[in-house]
């Protein structure tokens, strides 16, 4: 589960993730999404880049 804010700055990311995640997986570079989602600050970009989704996971132990 993506964060709703940038735990640093609190500026709203969440609304970001779904658009992120389809076209980095449709092999776009993760950099260039990034910049055309207007996430510039670095510590916005971390949260992206080293999000791991655990929900599928641990979903089937609740």
């Amino acid at each position: 589960m993506i964060p709703v804010r940038c735990f640093t700055c609190g500026k709203v990311i969440s609304n970001s993730w779904e658009e992120y995640k389809k076209r980095t997986s449709e092999g776009e570079e993760k950099a260039a999404v990034l910049d055309d989602l207007d996430i510039s600050r670095y510590c916005c970009r971390r949260i992206f880049l080293a999000h791991v989704e655990l929900v599928d996971v641990v979903a089937p132990y609740h």
